[in-house]
């Protein structure tokens, strides 16, 4: 079994690489995801969650729990490739090179301007429509490490131009990986 993981920043393309990657067999499991589920758990909202979450058990929580989460998948169904959505620090990547046999990252980045015009139109719970919220969640974000992760990964694909050229670039990659 390949596990992956795929960081960048908010609105950047990651759930686009997740989709045809299960378009062509992958399962994912996605960070966010893992800390939607206990934000709603402790009735508090996303950001906090994330937050509160690695001040109360360490910078590998969200990677524990997310391992744990590819154990039972690797266990029920034994799938060709997992993808980790939304990689945010090298302590996570460390967790993962540490429980995964050969574990790759890959990174998408898109200007910060595209960025938020996606998010608006997206308008997910965590996604901010002013301007200078989506630049305080940059902020969080890159207090994580996500800058580290970036710089340090194994592919990094551009989206910025159409979706068309963005999509052959994924399915380029994907069949690198001989998926």
């Amino acid at each position: 079994m390949q596990v992956m993981g795929i960081s960048g920043m908010p609105g950047s393309g990651k759930s686009f690489i997740s989709e045809i990657g299960v378009e062509r067999g992958a399962i994912i499991v996605s960070m966010g995801d893992i800390i939607r589920e206990e934000a709603k758990k402790r009735g508090e909202p996303t950001k906090e969650t994330a937050v509160n979450l690695r001040k109360e058990f360490g910078d590998f929580i969200v990677s524990e729990l997310t391992i744990e989460k590819i154990k039972k998948l690797q266990e029920e169904d034994n799938p060709k490739l997992v993808i980790i959505e939304g990689i945010r620090s090298h302590h996570e990547v460390d967790m993962f090179k540490e429980n995964f046999e050969n574990f790759i990252v890959l990174s998408v980045f898109s200007n910060p301007t595209l960025r938020f015009e996606r998010l608006k139109i997206r308008q997910r719970e965590d996604d901010c429509q002013d301007y200078e919220g989506f630049r305080k969640r940059d902020e969080t974000e890159l207090g994580f490490g996500i800058g580290n992760v970036i710089s340090l990964s194994d592919k990094l694909l551009i989206n910025e131009s159409d979706l068309e050229s963005y999509k052959e670039k994924i399915n380029e990659f994907y069949t690198e990986l001989g998926l």
